[in-house]
């Protein structure tokens, strides 16, 4: 319940303060295991990743934002988990991926910082998608958070990464920069419309 009140409320934030415009949100497949993969720019990022979607969207968050009383209740009940500092705990990854094989949907930034913004991707993403089996669609955030200044987001058509189920390091590197080439193209082909 707390997540539809929330996802109702960023959709009214994000449409009157940043003229949100979202496309594409047909390509998010309506059932079965999703990892939305998504460039980073702000903490405003994983609210805005689920709100234009029907679906809950589960997001890891660092360990300490559970740690503040109001805040760490309210993010567990809209489906967060904590990750801690200096690397994602086996735990975490466990739980991701058991996340996935129950059908559910991960938001993921594959830059792995805001700082790293249009950088490398890290293969997390990659290896959470191919070892649940879980669709991968691209999502690319266009715009600043600029009050009144017009924002896109715009989720891509799932991917194919059936070439990269080897599971070697050289697969996940491979299937990273399909990802990350996937975002750079819905970012720049949409930056211009």
């Amino acid at each position: 319940m707390l997540y539809l009140i929330g996802r109702g409320l960023f959709r009214i934030i994000y449409t009157l303060c940043f003229r949100l415009q979202a496309f594409g949100q047909e390509n998010v497949p309506a059932d079965g295991a999703v990892v939305l993969c998504c460039n980073h720019i702000s903490l405003w990022d994983p609210p805005l990743l689920g709100s234009p979607l029907e679906r809950k969207v589960h997001f890891m968050a660092k360990a300490e934002l559970f740690d503040i009383p109001v805040l760490g209740s309210a993010i567990s009940k809209v489906g967060a988990f904590p990750v801690k500092r200096g690397g994602v705990s086996k735990e975490s990854i466990r739980l991701a991926i058991q996340l996935l094989r129950d059908g559910k949907v991960m938001g993921v930034f594959p830059e792995g910082s805001r700082s790293n913004a249009g950088g490398m991707g890290k293969k997390g993403a990659a290896s959470l998608a191919l070892k649940a089996g879980a669709a991968v669609v691209p999502v690319a955030i266009i715009g600043n958070y600029k009050l009144f200044r017009k924002m896109k987001i715009v989720y891509g058509k799932p991917m194919d990464l059936s070439a990269y189920t080897g599971g070697s390091s050289e697969d996940l590197e491979l299937a990273t920069e399909a990802i990350m080439g996937a975002i750079r193209s819905l970012h720049a082909s949409h930056s211009k419309a």
